[in-house]
């Protein structure tokens, strides 16, 4: 432990540990390297944006810290297995893969009116860069039988923050981590999600305002969530979730998503159907509408 009692790097098994991020030159992404990078992980960082993977990467090079960049949208076929093959080139292993890649839906949005194109664009920025860093990191986790993906989701998703393209895809991340962390939990792979509130250029600007401040206008966001969602934490106050999760003190964690904003920290429970009703099939009719509206109405 260091003086204050926080993580000293190796404090958690995290000294000399290698990881991908995908979405690592803005916001919650670059807080997240930059937190890594202190705890002693050689990082590869990811963005589209060349000038400022850049910066990314010297920022932590100049830190003492060990950073190379991959240009691209993680959501591209080969960008994810392009920062895998990195981290195995430059590092010679592979521990951690992160993914906070992600873009803003268009500004008033709906589901009748975002074009078949922007819809698109919201599920290979969210949830396809999710896929291909679970696809190409897991691969190499499966091999080693170790490994820890945490994957970045929205309260969006839940619909209360409205939209379209992004809350889907952002449900997508939630469901396809809760099947990957099955699906590789035999092989020591640990698959968890946070859906994090902070503040970055998704969470800024006058028409985020409008449209949250449009929000609690019909009713959709209370008081209180409004407030909060107009006045987010710095990304520092959720980075260090995502590295606990990445670190030897979560190793039994996998298959939960959290919710993180400042110094709120929740965990969703497992969603399980309440009890409506039941009756056998092999000895009873279909439910009638008249019973059906009996029992939901």
């Amino acid at each position: 432990m260091s003086p204050d009692g926080g993580w000293s790097p190796g404090a958690a098994g995290l000294g000399g540990r290698v990881a991908v991020i995908a979405g690592a030159t803005r916001g919650i992404g670059l807080a997240v390297a930059y937190a890594l990078a202190g705890q002693g992980v050689s990082v590869v960082a990811n963005g589209r944006d060349g000038d400022a993977l850049e910066e990314t990467v010297a920022e932590i090079r100049g830190g003492g810290g060990q950073a190379v960049g991959v240009c691209g949208s993680a959501g591209d076929d080969g960008v994810a297995q392009q920062m895998v093959d990195a981290a195995l080139a430059e590092f010679g292993a592979l521990d951690i893969a992160i993914n906070c890649a992600g873009i803003a839906e268009p500004p008033g949005s709906t589901v009748l009116t975002i074009a078949p194109d922007e819809f698109r664009a919201q599920v290979d920025a969210h949830l396809m860069s999710a896929f291909h860093l679970v696809q190409a990191a897991g691969r190499v986790f499966v091999e080693q039988a170790s490994g820890s993906i945490v994957l970045t989701g929205s309260a969006a998703s839940l619909g209360m923050f409205g939209g379209s393209g992004y809350p889907a895809a952002k449900g997508g991340v939630n469901a396809l981590a809760l099947a990957a962390a099955a699906d590789l939990a035999d092989h020591h792979v640990r698959v968890n999600v946070v859906m994090p509130g902070a503040k970055s250029r998704l969470s800024t600007g006058d028409d985020y305002v409008a449209h949250i401040e449009g929000l609690h206008r019909r009713g959709i966001l209370d008081d209180l969530t409004r407030d909060a969602a107009l006045d987010p934490a710095p990304p520092e106050y959720v980075a260090s979730l995502y590295v606990f999760l990445a670190s030897d003190a979560a190793e039994h964690i996998t298959g939960n998503i959290f919710s993180a904003a400042g110094g709120f920290i929740g965990r969703f429970e497992s969603q399980q159907a309440s009890f409506v009703a039941y009756r056998d099939h092999k000895d009873t009719s279909p439910y009638s509408l008249a019973e059906l509206a009996e029992l939901l109405g």
